[in-house]
């Protein structure tokens, strides 16, 4: 959400709270002044709850404005507790007007000498007035808590929904009681003050009902609108994207109108850091689905997948000690499975160090993959040095020879972009030679590996002192070099 936008739900919500307010205060003067002019317990109890209404507008406007204020270091979640404290001071005002409420309405019931009611249409105005204002602020209090998903407007705008049916209990009350006064039917003098308990009735159902829906959120419950089928939806969009395994944990808690979110997605533990980046982004975006601007905390477990061969296994187990290895192999003999692989381990390293790596791998994979009876691990040195290039006549001489030998095989197009260097910085540890070759598009990956490798074979054979050859396969249509740096097998080395 931009600051704009930001800015201008904060502007459409305070002025909801403030038209509410001026009506609250307008409406319970009005009830106010026709209780004492009529007598009428019911107008009076009606003026206390619209008093409420009143504080309660009050209160929602400031807790409103302060809900609005953004994180900072001493509230890294937002001000949005602040509506539910306005709710909870809202609940105690409640309790309190339906006590009194109630005391005196028994009261009244005991003694009937009070109940006599001076005839007024007055009452039955200011009530009308009263429902039609209730209705208008109800729904433009139920829209604005809506579209911007505030848990005080929409507070407000329940408790001044039930205002309705108070109020049309109290007209209900007074009819009966003149009705009564007039045609001498003593049983409708009770009317007034049963009124008034069906009002404290009310007030109390609405009182339990946001003391619930406040508790929740002060105590982080899960928000009713998450719970249930929306908490299923959100699991089920989650595990539809792919590498997604179980969604361990999920997690959500609402303060003001913003949504907290924290998950826990047990992901492959042979997934590359990258590809975990973009599945944590796509797992936020499936969130916010439903929950729109949701703040979403994704934590990740490394899993097993079904999928995973012995390969990966073997990897896997490598990558959790933070080890680097290549070129495994796997061989079934007798009935169990034999491994090979080379682990690299620092040049500086030295060999009662590295072999004692070599041991924990090893037992780490037996652990982990029992299938596998044996290992044979060879460790090689990791170079932590660049090398030279190598250039003179060795380099040239060793360039011709290697075409040379490339020319033998038939299934070679091309060589190019041959470069010689010396291993490790020093001639004593030999020269190193590298270049890509051209084979045709079609060609099998596994004949692709037999004839570079037969290609470097041939070449070490005559060139004992090159300690590697390292030859980059491409197919013929990528074969996109510039010429200068071409050199075709059909051309005279010479």
């Amino acid at each position: 959400m931009t600051v704009e936008s930001t800015n201008e739900a904060s502007e459409s919500k305070r002025a909801a709270a403030l038209a509410s307010l001026v009506a609250a205060t307008a409406i319970t003067l009005l009830k106010l002044v026709t209780g004492v002019l009529t007598g009428s317990l019911g107008m009076f109890s009606e003026a206390a709850h619209s008093g409420i209404d009143l504080v309660a507008s009050g209160v929602t406007l400031l807790a409103v404005r302060a809900s609005d204020r953004p994180a900072d270091d001493d509230h890294n979640y937002g001000h949005g507790k602040v509506e539910n404290l306005s709710a909870a001071f809202e609940i105690l005002l409640m309790l309190g007007s339906c006590g009194w409420i109630a005391y005196e309405a028994v009261s009244r019931l005991r003694h009937p000498d009070h109940l006599h009611l001076a005839f007024s249409p007055w009452p039955f105005v200011v009530l009308g007035c009263s429902i039609a204002v209730d209705l208008t602020r109800s729904r433009a209090l139920h829209k604005a808590a809506k579209e911007h998903q505030s848990e005080a407007l929409e507070a407000d705008a329940i408790h001044f929904g039930t205002d309705i049916w108070s109020a049309s209990a109290v007209m209900l009350g007074l009819a009966c009681s003149y009705i009564g006064q007039r045609f001498g039917i003593a049983a409708l003098d009770f009317a007034d003050p049963i009124a008034a308990l069906i009002v404290a009735g009310i007030i109390l159902f609405v009182t339990l009902r946001l003391a619930r829906i406040t508790i929740d959120s002060l105590t982080d419950a899960t928000p009713l609108e998450v719970r249930q089928q929306r908490h299923r939806d959100i699991v089920r969009e989650l595990e539809r994207i792919t590498d997604v395994l179980s969604v361990e944990r999920l997690r959500v808690r609402r303060s003001g109108p913003k949504y907290f979110v924290d998950m826990t997605l047990g992901l492959p533990r042979n997934l590359t850091f990258q590809r975990a980046e973009q599945v944590t982004l796509a797992a936020r975006y499936a969130v916010q689905q439903f929950l729109p601007d949701a703040d979403v905390v994704v934590s990740t477990l490394a899993a097993v997948a079904s999928s995973e061969s012995v390969f990966d296994r073997v990897r896997a187990v490598a990558a959790r000690a933070n080890l680097s290895i290549h070129d495994v192999t796997v061989q079934q003999i007798d009935g169990s499975l034999h491994v090979e692989q080379h682990l690299e381990v620092p040049e500086t390293m030295t060999l009662r160090e590295a072999h004692d790596v070599a041991s924990r791998l090893e037992a780490d994979i037996r652990h982990d993959v029992p299938e596998v009876r044996s290992l044979l691990t060879h460790i090689e040195s990791e170079p932590s040095t660049i090398d030279e290039a190598a250039s003179g006549p060795p380099a040239a001489a060793l360039e011709r020879n290697f075409l040379k030998v490339a020319r033998e095989f038939r299934d070679i197009i091309d060589v190019h972009e041959i470069r010689v260097t010396r291993s490790h910085g020093g001639a004593a540890h030999g020269l190193q030679i590298s270049c890509h070759c051209t084979l045709p598009d079609g060609m099998a990956m596994d004949r692709v590996h037999a004839v570079i490798t037969d290609l470097e074979a041939a070449f070490r054979h005559d060139h004992p002192d090159v300690t590697r050859v390292f030859i980059h396969p491409e197919p013929a249509t990528d074969n996109c070099h510039e010429e200068p740096v071409a050199i075709s097998l059909s051309a005279d080395p010479r």
